[in-house]
């Protein structure tokens, strides 16, 4: 399954699936170190990041490769909202001459199968770039259980890919996500956007639920904030 369509699958629950998500884009916007009039967000969803954003902006480009999570996305005149894969030509071409006081995201391009090409298109229309990532310790466990590897970005290319045109600020973090039981731990893996499972065989799937014995998932984040351009 693709990483779109497990976003697009469950988008009008994926609220109550998203507890590590709705964490991280509220300490990145409580980060800024400004307010922003022009704002580019990857990855936007259903507006996880904007919904935290307290003060007047002049113009806000939100994009997601996901028509229904665009659907969501609060709208207004000062809002544009645009389904795009931030990976393809397409994406880079509309922002190219663009401008921005910064660029938001908020677990979304630890899917990019470019990062570097992404970062080199933004620092030429930005200053200011603030970040979150997921990172392929995420479901460590999971995957050592398993024996399978994550399908996102690991933390060193993360940042060398942002290092080879920003100097940044760094910061990775672990959370651990609770559970009551088994069944509602693997449901939340399921629909929370973020699955490292849904390749598995219903053998593989059968094993994994019977030895994983953690009443916990793990999440690992980095948080990333330009600092200057090199």
């Amino acid at each position: 399954m693709s990483t779109k369509n497990q976003f697009s699958k469950y988008a009008n629950e994926y609220k109550n699936h998203n507890i590590i998500q709705q964490i991280v884009a509220k300490s990145l916007v409580r980060e800024l170190k400004f307010q922003p009039k022009r704002v580019l967000e990857l990855g936007c969803g259903s507006g996880q990041v904007f919904n935290h954003i307290n003060w007047e902006v002049d113009f806000y480009k939100a994009i997601d490769a996901s028509k229904s999570m665009c659907e969501l996305h609060p709208k207004s005149k000062n809002i544009e909202v645009k389904c795009f894969d931030f990976d393809t030509d397409e994406f880079l071409n509309e922002i190219k001459n663009d401008k921005y006081d910064i660029v938001l995201s908020s677990s979304a391009l630890q899917w990019s199968k470019d990062l570097s090409k992404i970062i080199k298109t933004l620092s030429n229309i930005t200053d200011e770039i603030n970040a979150v990532l997921f990172t392929s310790n995420t479901f460590k466990t999971i995957q050592s259980i398993t024996n399978t590897k994550s399908p996102i970005l690991d933390e060193d290319s993360i940042k060398e890919s942002f290092s080879k045109y920003f100097e940044c600020e760094f910061e990775t973090i672990l959370y651990k996500l609770e559970f009551n039981n088994k069944k509602d731990l693997f449901d939340y893996i399921k629909k929370s956007g973020v699955s490292p499972n849904a390749s598995l065989s219903f053998k593989e799937a059968k094993r994994l639920y019977k030895e994983y014995d953690l009443n916990y998932l793990e999440f690992e984040v980095i948080f990333i904030k330009t600092v200057s351009k090199l």
